[in-house]
Parts: C-alpha cells; sequence; structure tokens
C-alpha cells in the first residue's frame, strides 16, 4: 500500500511519467500503469487520497467483487457448532452430522462444501494465544512423556519407564528422569530429587492434572492432591496446575519434553539398560550435555541462564529434604481404632465414628481432626495386628486392661490364703485366662455382701469338694454351708460283736 500510494502522488501530483515511476518505485511499468487506470476509473485525486486510510484506499482501488445470490441464504450459528463439537467430541461428533441437521432445519442453506468453509473461517480467528513473560525464579513446569525400556535379565520382558521432566520457566534449565510408573511415589520422589539437582525451590511448581498431582481436575477449583500439597509446604512453594485440556498453560514443558526426547531419549536409543539405576545414569549423563550446550539466540548455555536468571530468584533447599508422606480418609471404629495398610491404630475414644485425616509415612502414622494431630503412632507393617495407647481408652476399659491372673491372684489374697488359691485353680482350668475374670470377679465381689470370714470358709469348703465355681460359692454362702463344722469325714462305725455264726477272714483263705 505505501507503494500504491506513491505511485499515486507521483503521477497525480507531480505529474511523472510511468517509466519513471516504475524506476523509481521498483515495480514493473504495467503495474504502474494498472494502478494509475483504477484511480481514474475510481475518481480518485491525491489531494482525496492523502486524507483516506490505506484500508479505505484498498476499497476504492480494489473493490470487493461478489456475485448477487437470488436468495439470502441463512448463516450456520457457528457458536453452536463450535460448542457441540467440543461437547460431544467422545462420540466422534463430525461437522457432516452437524450439516444434516442444519440442512433438516434450514432446506435453502448452505452446501456442505460451503458450510464447512464459512465454519473453518470463523474458527481461524478464534485460534490466537497470549505470549506467555517467565519471571526469574517463578515457575517450574512438570510433566511425564513414555521413556525407554528397560530388559530382565533373566526372562528378557520389556518394562517401558516414564520419563519425568522439569523445566524452569525464565532459563529453560531442565531436569530429566526414569521413574517405573507415575503413580505417587515416583512423583513425589522425582520433585525432591529434581529440587535436590537444581538445589534450589521455584515459587511456584505448574503440573499437568494426572492424578498424583491433581485429584479433581476442576476448570475453576482445582483440588491438588493432599501429599502433594504437603510436599510444597514442606519446601516453600505453591502449586498452580494448569488448566484442563489447555497444553499452551504449560507450553514450556511440553517443549522440554520434545527437547529431551531429542537430546535424550533419541540419543540413547540403541542401548540396551537392565536396570533403572544404569537407565538414570545414562540420563543424567545426556542431561549434562543439554544444560551446557550453548543456545543458538542467547549464545549462552541453560545452566548459565539459571545461575544468572533463575537461581538468584528462587527459594533456598530446607535443610532436610521431603519425607514422603501419603494421605488417607479414615473413620474411627466402635472400638476407637482405625485401620490402615491393614493393621489398626488407637485414637482417643472420644472421637468414635469421626472422620479423620491420616498421613502416613514410612515411620510414622498421624491422625488429623479438623486440621490439629488427635494421634501419632510408630507406623507397624505387622497385617492384622494392634497398635494401642492407653490413653486413648475409655476408663473402664482401661481399668480392664489392666487386669491378669496374677493381679487377680492378688486381689483374692487380701480376703483370705483359701480365696487366692479358689482363684488361682480357676484360672488355670480354663483354656485362657481371660475366661475365668468374671468369675473370678464375682468370687472377689462376694465380700460386698458378706463377711470375709465366711468367703475364707466357704472357698476352703469348694477346695475341699472341688467345686470351684462362682455359682457353688454362692450357693454355699447363701445356705450357710460355711457356718457347720466339716462332717465330711464319715465316723466309724462299731464292730459287730463276736458271734459263733460269724466266720472270720481265716476262713476264706
Amino acid at each position: 500500500m505505501r507503494k500504491i500510494k506513491e505511485v499515486l502522488r507521483l503521477k497525480l501530483d507531480c505529474g511523472i511519467s510511468e517509466r519513471e515511476i516504475s524506476r523509481s518505485c521498483l515495480i514493473s511499468r504495467s503495474t504502474v500503469a494498472d494502478y494509475v487506470r483504477r484511480a481514474t476509473i475510481a475518481g480518485l485525486k491525491w489531494a482525496e487520497a492523502i486524507s483516506l486510510t490505506d484500508a479505505e484506499i484498498e476499497d476504492r482501488l480494489f473493490p470487493a467483487q461478489t456475485i448477487p445470490e437470488t436468495k439470502q441464504r441463512p448463516l450456520p450459528d457457528f457458536n453452536y457448532i463450535y460448542d457441540q463439537l467440543r461437547a460431544y467430541q467422545k462420540f466422534n461428533l463430525t461437522l457432516a452430522q452437524l450439516w444434516l441437521e442444519y440442512k433438516a432445519k434450514h432446506a435453502d442453506g448452505y452446501q456442505y462444501s460451503q458450510y464447512c468453509e464459512l465454519y473453518r473461517c470463523w474458527r481461524k480467528k478464534l485460534d490466537y494465544c497470549m505470549r506467555q513473560e517467565h519471571r526469574a525464579g517463578e515457575k517450574v513446569f512438570v510433566d511425564y512423556s513414555d521413556g525407554l525400556s528397560i530388559v530382565d535379565a533373566l526372562t528378557g520382558e520389556l518394562t517401558l519407564t516414564q520419563l519425568f521432566v522439569a523445566v524452569w520457566g525464565a532459563s529453560n534449565y531442565t531436569y530429566a528422569e526414569a521413574t517405573m510408573s507415575q503413580t505417587m511415589p515416583n512423583w513425589i520422589s522425582s520433585h525432591v530429587r529434581a529440587f535436590q539437582y537444581f538445589n534450589s525451590v521455584p515459587h511456584i511448581l505448574v503440573p499437568d492434572n494426572l492424578k498424583s498431582g491433581v485429584s479433581d481436575a476442576c476448570y475453576y477449583e482445582p483440588e491438588v492432591n493432599p501429599t502433594y500439597t504437603n510436599m510444597a509446604e514442606h519446601y516453600g512453594c505453591a502449586v498452580l496446575p494448569a488448566r484442563p485440556r489447555k497444553p499452551r498453560d504449560k507450553a514450556k514443558v511440553e517443549v522440554g519434553v520434545l527437547i529431551a526426547q531429542r537430546w535424550i531419549l533419541a540419543v540413547l536409543r540403541q542401548r540396551t539398560f537392565y536396570s533403572l539405576a544404569d537407565l538414570n545414569a545414562a540420563i543424567r549423563q545426556c542431561l549434562e550435555r543439554l544444560n551446557t550446550r550453548p543456545l543458538r539466540q542467547a549464545k549462552k548455555s541453560r545452566r548459565e541462564m539459571f545461575d544468572t536468571i533463575d537461581r538468584p530468584n528462587s527459594l533456598p533447599l530446607p535443610q532436610r529434604p521431603y519425607e514422603y508422606a501419603e494421605w488417607y480418609k479414615a473413620k474411627v471404629n466402635i472400638d476407637y481404632h482405625i485401620e490402615i495398610d491393614n493393621h489398626f491404630y488407637s485414637i482417643p475414644f472420644q472421637l468414635i465414628h469421626e472422620r479423620l485425616d491420616i498421613r502416613m509415612t514410612a515411620s510414622v502414622m498421624e491422625a488429623f481432626h479438623k486440621g490439629e494431630r488427635v494421634a501419632a503412632h510408630v507406623r507397624s507393617y505387622v497385617k492384622g495386628g494392634y497398635t494401642t495407647v492407653k490413653e486413648h481408652m475409655p476408663p473402664s476399659h482401661r481399668y480392664y486392661a489392666e487386669w491378669n491372673p496374677a493381679r487377680f491372684i492378688q486381689w483374692a489374697g487380701k480376703i483370705g490364703q483359701a480365696t487366692s488359691q479358689l482363684v488361682e485353680r480357676i484360672l488355670s482350668t480354663r483354656t485362657y485366662p481371660e475366661q475365668g475374670y468374671r468369675a473370678c470377679l464375682g468370687i472377689i465381689r462376694l465380700e460386698r455382701h458378706y463377711e470375709p470370714a465366711r468367703v475364707e470358709a466357704a472357698a476352703k469348703r469348694a477346695l475341699k469338694f472341688n467345686t470351684c465355681s462362682y455359682r457353688s460359692m454362692k450357693s454355699i454362702l447363701s445356705s450357710g454351708l460355711d457356718r457347720q463344722h466339716d462332717s465330711s469325714e464319715q465316723p466309724e462305725l462299731p464292730g459287730l460283736p463276736p458271734h459263733q455264726n460269724i466266720r472270720g477272714q481265716e476262713y476264706y483263705q
């Protein structure tokens, strides 16, 4: 357009010939003649052209030629088409189906080819993006990619690994390692090793919406996994997940994954690895070459840019690395215990039926109620076992838990020796001593209704006749048998008087 205006100025204002204008503007003579002809047809003078914009001059010289239609066709609803294609992508909805619906409503509408062309022209106007400016030391973008395979030395089976990639926003400084999966332990451990490699921590982590990082990938309020949040709090950074189905939110790591595949995986593609450690050792060598390689435009390596841009503005590493912990939800059972990993841990009995947040590490189990820690135990790996703290038990249960055979024998000994022997015999005759606790407790409590001397006498009688039970003791006391003299020995019968009909034992010899 600048040359068109220059042609019009030289011809209409200065009166220079078309040949001289052609040499001056470095365009062909025929083109100059065409511009002058169009200005003559449009009746455009130079004085008028000065006040017009470029678009207005173009409209005057090159008017759009449209073929008038005999009837006005209804335009498709482009917003409806766009929303339908996105909402029903899982059903493989196509423009052909939407065009059939459009034609069913408007029989005189556009044909399929023009329908698609109009939509594509409208859709191109939506394809815009904003350039992101990354502040120094602010963000690290993290993502996964398929990695190389590990060969089982015994069976020859191939196991595909996952490539974890973390990229700084300002300097493009990169970390990569191979993991066996994208599960929570690998996800957290990769972050810890990445921070150790960087020797610093960003202010913000930008992950993808995988389940290990984001529990609920909501567009407006994504719910970050509690374990991931706990790790971020330990290092003092925040988690800002990318929006679902918005790869441009993490374009840095998308490019970082591409570069890692090109400079790491492609280099190692022909090598055979038999362990994850060997694979990561080879990846670390390629990673060093990648970060120390000078960039074409910046003329500096990623490490140099990281040391001068990101590192001075990042957060320092804490004194100790994050200890991996998993979070669970658990409901306190009626026996004031919760089950975690098939082991039972006690909780204060006041929290029966409450739902608690459980934090599990390799060594500790912690229970939280409304953000306050209410219990902590050393983690046990005994399946089906119990870990109980006495302070968590109700007073009555705590009192019962202190019962043992020696204690019952001691209680009974305060009444008398026979009572102690009776209790000891009852406990010894049971397969499990606990089966005799109730009977022994009942015998000891008979002292509340009878004098200790009577209870002791009843115990002696029960031992003598081997009727060792609570029912026998109660029957002896209620019937007063404890007060009777001991008549268990049969009196000696008087001998037979001598008689001539009685033959002595000598007779039968």
